[in-house]
């Protein structure tokens, strides 16, 4: 989330499906003005975002994020029930019947919000499954026309999605992503395909044989982006390479003067990633003697590959650069009260300057990108992903709360460790939590914007560096692992 164009995904055209596609896509928005209620509130509030926000003591005259006191309408527990009845009442079989919504240009808009609600309520019913097997037998014909496909590919995002999650009931897709691999012509879904497959457990021998079907039906993969990175995937799946040193990444510096956050994940990315923050002198931020640290959720609510638009967010290096203020009240829900990190990508149009001296988006070569990586970091494919991200399109990548409750999406019941952090369809998400009257509770963008100034500066200037290393465990990298690092 996320990192995508609209115009690219859906070119949503009503005011209903805007506000439910807004859920977890990265997008303006204003600070919204919220009324105090009474002094006691507001010296509550503005305390504890004080001791939640400051990065260490020596940046106190640095000015400071903070919580609006009062409550957020949206928020309170009320609407946040009506608003998951509604998507519910949305998912009954008659809505899902291709005799009565058969798959086109006129359906359009009624598939994308069937299939939007289906990824927040993951029913798992026969019906769902029923519906994806027939819209999922259109990958192989040709003739579509564009809204045709535009329903194709988001009943593929959200077949992987329910095929991951019950395997079972929903093996109609895998059997529909077994004819894609073979018959379809489109090679964006057939790597699609391939990806759901790779995930969804298949033994290598049946992985091998659908890998070296895929380089037959297409002579020329490499030249094309989405095979290229999928089959690569597939290649390491089947081959793992070893990570290399952690300490080596943590210590390189890809321009002076510039601040570094790394975001360490697993590649399990239901496990919360760990951040740590290196300033613009190269000295890691710390806050009362350890390690300045922010947990954030950086998993997609389809479980899509990185290389996919809705996917997970991408390993490799970003930009970061300014912050977006919040543009709407609908916009709460998605990304909370408080501003956006705007990441960019190689690639990506909008940045002032992706490398210092270079004005404008990186528009090198892969070697070019590599050279920004320490020298044990070159040839290690996974840290490419934000460059290749970046040729395929996805874009408006953002670090951002979100004002919706938690269990608005199903799947989160699954995660004890990180239920409080929302899923994206990209986007690197901040705990943001709101009492049943709507009164904020506990926020990281606070604490994450006051550092990102504090170590660059007003203009909030720097790179990110995502990276997953290998871990059996389910709780998030400790900080003390990272500190031995350091030192």
């Amino acid at each position: 989330m996320k990192y995508l164009r609209l115009t690219k995904l859906n070119n949503l055209d009503n005011a209903t499906n805007m506000l439910n596609f807004s859920k977890t896509i990265c997008s303006n928005y204003v600070y919204k003005n919220v009324n105090l209620q009474s002094s006691y509130l507001r010296t509550l509030i503005v305390a504890s975002l004080l001791a939640l926000s400051v990065p260490s003591p020596g940046f106190a005259e640095t000015p400071l994020i903070l919580a609006k006191a009062g409550t957020e309408p949206q928020a309170i527990t009320t609407a946040r029930v009506e608003r998951l009845q509604r998507q519910l009442r949305q998912v009954q079989p008659e809505n899902y019947s291709l005799k009565r919504y058969p798959i086109t240009n006129n359906n359009a808009s009624h598939w994308r919000n069937i299939l939007w609600t289906t990824a927040l309520v993951e029913p798992q019913e026969s019906y769902v499954a029923e519906a994806l097997n027939g819209i999922l037998a259109l990958t192989t014909r040709s003739g579509l026309s564009k809204p045709q496909m535009r329903t194709i590919e988001m009943s593929m995002q959200v077949g992987t999605q329910l095929y991951l999650s019950n395997p079972t009931l929903y093996s109609s897709v895998k059997q529909q992503f077994l004819q894609t691999v073979k018959g379809s012509r489109n090679s964006q879904w057939v790597a699609m395909a391939l990806s759901g497959l790779a995930k969804g457990g298949m033994t290598p021998n049946e992985l091998k044989q659908l890998r070296d079907r895929t380089r037959q039906r297409f002579p020329k993969w490499s030249q094309d982006v989405f095979l290229q990175t999928t089959l690569q995937e597939v290649t390491q799946l089947l081959a793992p390479i070893s990570v290399p040193p952690l300490k080596d990444l943590l210590h390189r510096n890809i321009a002076p003067q510039q601040f570094h956050l790394y975001v360490i994940c697993q590649p399990n990315r239901e496990v919360l990633c760990q951040t740590v923050l290196k300033d613009r002198n190269g000295q890691f931020v710390r806050q009362n003697g350890k390690l300045w640290s922010v947990p954030l959720l950086l998993r997609s609510v389809h479980g899509l590959g990185w290389n996919f638009i809705r996917g997970q967010t991408p390993q490799g290096i970003y930009k970061i650069e300014g912050m977006m203020p919040k543009s709407e009240a609908e916009f709460f829900e998605a990304y909370g009260q408080f501003p956006l990190v705007k990441l960019f990508l190689p690639f990506e149009s909008g940045v002032r300057e992706f490398l210092p001296g270079k004005k404008g988006r990186f528009a090198g070569t892969i070697k070019a990108y590599q050279a920004l990586l320490p020298p044990s970091w070159r040839s290690y494919f996974p840290m490419q992903q934000s460059y290749w991200a970046g040729k395929i399109g996805r874009s408006l990548f953002r670090i951002h709360g979100s004002g919706e409750a938690t269990d608005f999406f199903t799947k989160n019941e699954r995660y004890l460790d990180s239920y409080n952090w929302n899923p994206t369809i990209g986007c690197l998400s901040a705990l943001e939590l709101y009492d049943e009257v709507g009164r904020l509770q506990q926020a990281d963008m606070p604490k994450i914007i006051n550092a990102l100034i504090a170590a660059g500066g007003k203009n909030l200037s720097g790179y990110m560096i995502v990276v997953e290393v290998p871990s059996s465990s389910k709780t998030p990298v400790f900080v003390e692992e990272i500190e031995a690092m350091v030192r």
